[in-house]
């Protein structure tokens, strides 16, 4: 009965209003990780917003300074139970992106809570604030029925993943004995859809590609000198043509996986996407069309011109434009190498008769996600559907960007990401919002969860599809160990 009665609580939780006041106090912090004013916002918030909910959970709490000049303070919480128990690392961010304030529907404020029917409005209500509130809630309610969690626990919150996570890969080096553990517990990004009960188990990548065109310092007249001499922004459209075409397709291998490899064509064969987040049809013609959409955004890359600069398109001149730029986004999967990329692209261009563009990268984020078939997977989806009474969808990753490959390949743990959110949010918009039902699930879900890892091997819950051998773990060591 300790499950009934904690994901009860969890529920309850919401349906009398305690989330909503919580919550209300998240997001009145407008901790903007790209404004410079929103450092104090942010250190505000590990210390006085997050700082005592994890005390009452029983944590050890400690802020520490990021490596990197550009990025904020760090936040490790730690709770031991039991060294022969399994460790749950939990991770969040506190930043946000831009609140946008002047923007939002009806007047409303970003960083003031707005209950309107099923959405709840307000700046990091979905990306992060209100989804990492949730575990925390379902770790509280856990407590409160067991009196203990039967599992240690570790909280990782950074300060800076809308800006890149500046330092945290240095950070996560440094501490990896502090934050060492045998499974990742996290919540960020969106479900499949509002209705659908989610895992997924890693992130694509992301590479920032820019191209410059840089002909001449000046522009010259189209009829006096059109046919004698290049056009940059003609020539940077003929470069980007020859690394993804008019209709969405990749033409250059350099920014392709591989393959797509089978375990992730068969879970990705359930998956069937037919609308955008407005509600419009997505373009089946669009990419590649050998591929599903759930493949084409799950399983392979796609590259998108999200920036273009040529001339004055509000006041053009009949003149040639001496410069030209653009910039792309490469969104990748595991298997794609990143490495170099730089250098493949260069000679790309050389070979397609483009040495006049530059090209660099000056962001990039590498790929990374789980087996399909960790035994860690197949325990985490069979809480899931107990809690749901039904099945749950596991992604092998997400279409966006998370630091998934801190926890893979620096701790070298498996990642579980049970996102509370969906693609309907608006977050990085205005008028973002959290969703009331499914936050209500959210909980059910993350309190289900944690009880059956606490409790599992104590004859409270059914054992793991999988059991191996649980013992420690030596730092850097990929873990196999799943509760017994």
């Amino acid at each position: 009965m300790d499950r009934t009665t904690a994901t009860a609580a969890a529920r309850d939780y919401l349906d009398s209003g305690a989330f909503f006041a919580e919550l209300s106090e998240l997001v009145a912090y407008p901790t903007e990780s790209r404004r410079p004013e929103g450092s104090v916002a942010l250190k505000a918030y590990l210390r006085d917003a997050l700082g005592p909910i994890l005390e009452e959970l029983g944590c050890t709490v400690t802020l520490a300074a990021n490596p990197a000049d550009a990025g904020g303070p760090f936040l490790i919480a730690t709770r031991v139970e039991d060294e022969e128990r399994p460790t749950v690392v939990c991770y969040g961010h506190a930043d946000v992106v831009d609140g946008q304030a002047g923007q939002w529907g009806d007047g409303r404020d970003p960083w003031t809570l707005t209950a309107v029917g099923d959405r709840w409005y307000g700046r990091g209500t979905a990306d992060n604030k209100g989804q990492h509130l949730i575990n925390l809630a379902a770790l509280r309610a856990v407590l409160a029925v067991r009196g203990r969690l039967g599992f240690n626990l570790t909280m990782l919150f950074e300060t800076g993943e809308e800006i890149g996570s500046p330092g945290l890969d240095a950070f996560v080096r440094a501490h990896r004995d502090e934050l060492r553990a045998d499974v990742l517990i996290a919540s960020d990004g969106p479900r499949l859809t509002a209705s659908t009960p989610t895992l997924f188990l890693g992130a694509r990548g992301g590479a920032t590609i820019e191209l410059d065109a840089d002909l001449r310092p000046a522009d010259h007249h189209s009829g006096n000198w059109g046919g004698l001499l290049r056009n940059a922004a003609t020539t940077l459209t003929g470069a980007i043509g020859t690394l993804v075409d008019g209709h969405g397709g990749i033409t250059c291998p350099a920014l392709l996986p591989e393959r797509l490899p089978d375990p992730v064509r068969t879970a990705l064969s359930r998956v069937h996407l037919t609308t955008s987040p407005d509600g419009g049809a997505i373009d089946t013609d669009w990419a590649d069309p050998a591929l599903t959409p759930a493949e084409r955004l799950y399983g392979w890359n796609t590259v998108e011109v999200i920036a273009l600069d040529a001339g004055d398109v509000d006041a053009p001149v009949n003149a040639i434009p001496g410069r030209a730029r653009a910039v792309l986004q490469l969104r990748f999967v595991v298997g794609t190498d990143l490495d170099g990329m730089a250098r493949s692209l260069r000679a790309h261009l050389d070979a397609q008769g483009y040495p006049m563009v530059g090209v660099r990268i000056p962001q990039a984020f590498p790929a990374s996600r789980t087996d399909l078939d960790h035994p860690w997977v197949h325990w985490a989806a069979a809480s899931l559907e107990r809690s749901v009474g039904g099945p749950v969808t596991v992604l092998p990753n997400i279409g966006g960007s998370l630091p998934n490959h801190v926890f893979t390949d620096l701790l070298q743990v498996p990642t579980i990401w049970m996102p509370h959110s969906y693609p309907g949010c608006r977050q990085h918009a205005p008028d973002e919002h959290l969703l009331v039902t499914v936050a209500r699930q959210g909980l059910e879900m993350a309190a289900g969860l944690f009880h059956d890892l606490g409790a599992a091997g104590e004859g409270e819950a059914p054992p793991p599809p999988v059991s191996t051998a649980t013992t420690p773990r030596s730092v850097g060591s990929p873990s196999t160990r799943v509760p017994r």
